[in-house]
């Protein structure tokens, strides 16, 4: 199952986004949409499933309201079950109410305020390149502990909205990651059974201002300013089954690429990863509480920023203004930023 945060091209200004689901034929399927057609149909279904007793508005209510992602396959599977109940692909004034053309639709962050960001380092390519830049070795600790900073909230970005690298910096970074979305309240989880919370996954890109990430970094604090003006997540969550058959090592074997301009200059495959998410979960949860709405992001993929590659990939630059930065994981999409200038 695919869902996603969408709100039609040309819909009024203000217009709030609809959560949806992507369908065979390439067609969104609007959920509230969907949940007044079942009930139409069979209006028991109200008083059997509490999903169906009220409004369906984005992901985050739905978290909010303790439902679980994979509980809103009771909207989506009747209608890949029985076709019949769609209206065929282009007769768009049948599917109006119900089924959305791809083409007309404008993508928000698949969760639009998420409660927290974990973000981890567990990629040893990663690591082990960012290490040698500074003339030293991976500290021993890196191998037996998930290390992970909390980033901000506040500045979350979704498909094709704009970033800027923020106020003193001139050396923008792209990084290239996963991230799960936590969809259930646990504690103290254990590895083996730790990944049961995610509902699903998504692309994540950790911006970086390196210049004052470097200033930082001299202190041994942080990462702060250098990092928490923005995070770009999406284009949509993707449901950890749709993943299963490819599952390898502590991860997936799924090919991510980084291109800037149409240019490739990255490529990693999430089953490089030095920890599975079992493994930074149960250390993200020891003592403390995760809650449905949290996101917890991989680290950088090998290869999967400017600062591991600028030189010898002959890109030669950071991000300016005018470039087009895409981040590619099969299954997970595509999640393409346009770099401005920072606004007055």
């Amino acid at each position: 199952m695919k869902m996603a945060h969408v709100r039609e091209l040309h819909a009024p200004a203000g217009a709030r986004f609809r959560l949806a689901a992507a369908l065979p034929d390439g067609r969104w399927l609007d959920l509230e949409r969907a949940r007044l057609r079942l009930l139409r149909d069979d209006a028991r279904l109200a008083h059997n499933e509490p999903l169906f007793r009220v409004p369906l508005t984005t992901l985050d209510a739905v978290l909010a309201s303790g439902v679980r992602v994979e509980r809103l396959r009771l909207l989506v599977d009747p209608f890949f079950d029985r076709p019949e109940l769609l209206p065929p692909a282009g007769d768009g004034d049948a599917a109006a109410d119900l089924v959305l053309d791809v083409d007309e639709l404008r993508f928000g962050p698949p969760l639009l305020a998420p409660r927290s960001l974990r973000d981890f380092y567990a990629f040893e390519t990663h690591v082990r390149t960012m290490w040698e830049r500074r003339g030293g070795e991976i500290p021993e600790a890196w191998y037996r502990l998930p290390i992970f900073y909390f980033s901000n909230v506040s500045e979350i970005r979704g498909p094709g909205d704009p970033v800027w690298a923020p106020r003193g910096s001139s050396e923008l970074d792209y990084e290239m990651e996963i991230c799960a979305l936590i969809d259930t309240p646990a504690r103290d989880l254990p590895a083996d059974r730790a990944e049961q919370v995610i509902g699903g996954y998504m692309i994540l890109n950790d911006w970086s201002a390196r210049d004052l990430q470097r200033d930082e970094s001299a202190v041994r604090l942080g990462p702060a300013k250098g990092k928490d003006f923005a995070s770009t997540i999406g284009p949509w969550l993707v449901t950890v089954d749709e993943l299963a058959d490819a599952r390898a090592g502590k991860g997936y074997a799924l090919t991510a690429t980084a291109t800037v301009n149409g240019t490739e200059l990255s490529r990693g495959t999430w089953a490089d990863v030095h920890f599975s998410y079992g493994e930074m979960l149960e250390r993200a949860s020891a003592d403390v509480a995760l809650r449905p709405g949290d996101l917890v992001g991989s680290g950088t993929v090998g290869t999967g920023c400017l600062l591991e590659i600028r030189e010898r990939s002959g890109f030669g630059r950071w991000l300016e203004p005018g470039d087009r930065v895409t981040l590619s994981v099969e299954r997970l999409g595509e999640l393409t930023t346009p770099i401005v200038q920072r606004p007055a």
